[in-house]
């Protein structure tokens, strides 16, 4: 199901599938194997989430609602099994225990929790105060982290290339706004509406990490994935918003591929049309956006595209042209004709892409 109206069966993961690829080719075992286990996973994650529909109708809670809301997680562990959920190792309300993936994982999910409760007055990502569950330690040095509609799995890494996806929480924020997406715009995860679903996720990813630290928008890195990168990797991050395509230029990686105007937009069949890719011109727009306005970029900028995402009007096959009018009409609509208009307009423009 593709509307507006239903639910899109989609698998998300943090790391890009070309990047596996690139590690999968490598003549190191010790780098190949772990990737290359991982790239058949992921395909098995995704063709399970494919045969599974989700039935429900996406609602957005009304400020009152949200009044007393509060976070319901709970962590399971699979202990390097496959199998989900696994153990339960954490739930609401329970004291931190020995395992740090274990602490991190439960404290992403109330981080993401709180910037999307106290932002935007949503209960949860469903807005209706869905529990937030994740696995950690899943599989043997799982180089991943996922979505699949339902929670979030974290892998530990091989210690070579990635280490713990639970240590950077905008990875976690990354994640699990898919899931808000999911309920809400559910854009199609191909092209240009796919590289839309990731660049939402990147945006928001990094609001709450930059929500978790109290950063301005100067103060803040605008890294995806910072921390993640293990020491060997010639990197800072998964990916940059202030400077994409910067991310990483390494010897076994390859070069960071995205773009960050349309000029230099790629086409590809690969990567479900290079959704991992292209997201580098969306995401560098908000970015432009949230530095001219300054302060926290949660508030008016995180908040015009929160207005896009969750307001109805975004179609679920749209363009970067339907999204960028439609933050265009946002910030007219709830700011009027001020700094906020200018701002979105002028970085939509430095990335060459038109408002109707």
């Amino acid at each position: 199901m593709t509307s507006n109206g239903g639910f899109e069966p989609v698998f998300c993961t943090i790391v890009p599938p070309h990047v596996l690829d690139k590690l999968a080719q490598h003549e190191d075992p010790a780098l190949a194997g772990p990737a290359r286990q991982t790239l058949e996973r992921d395909a098995y994650e995704r063709t399970h989430r494919r045969l599974t529909t989700v039935i429900g109708a996406p609602a957005v809670a009304a400020a009152e609602e949200t009044a007393g809301a509060k976070p319901h997680r709970t962590i399971y562990d699979a202990r390097h099994h496959q199998d989900l959920p696994g153990k339960k190792v954490r739930g609401e309300g329970d004291k931190p225990g020995k395992d740090a993936t274990v602490n991190r994982a439960y404290a992403g999910l109330g981080a993401t929790f709180d910037l999307y409760l106290q932002a935007y007055q949503r209960d949860s990502i469903n807005g209706e105060g869905l529990p937030l569950n994740a696995t950690v330690h899943f599989d043997e040095k799982y180089n991943n982290a996922f979505w699949n509609g339902e929670q979030m799995v974290f892998g530990d890494g091989d210690g070579e290339i990635f280490l713990d996806f639970t240590i950077p929480v905008d990875v976690i924020g990354h994640e699990l706004t898919h899931g808000v997406t999911q309920y809400t715009a559910n854009l199609t995860y191909f092209g240009q509406p796919g590289a839309l679903n990731e660049s939402m996720s990147d945006v928001f990813g990094s609001l709450i990490k930059q929500y978790t630290l109290g950063q301005t928008a100067a103060e803040a890195d605008w890294l995806i994935g910072a921390g993640l990168l293990a020491p060997r990797v010639t990197g800072t991050a998964l990916r940059s918003m202030k400077e994409p395509g910067s991310a990483y230029d390494d010897d076994v990686l390859g070069k960071d591929p995205q773009p960050a105007t349309m000029d230099h937009y790629v086409r590809t069949g690969r990567d479900n049309g290079g959704v991992h890719i292209n997201s580098g011109i969306p995401n560098h727009a908000f970015y432009l956006a949230a530095g001219a306005l300054g302060g926290h970029a949660w508030e008016r900028a995180g908040q015009v595209w929160y207005d896009v995402l969750t307001g109805g009007e975004l179609k679920s096959d749209a363009l970067f042209a339907d999204f960028a009018t439609l933050t265009v009409a946002a910030a007219r609509s709830r700011y009027g004709e001020g700094e906020e208009l200018q701002a979105v307009l002028k970085a939509w423009e430095q990335v060459g892409v038109r408002t109707l």
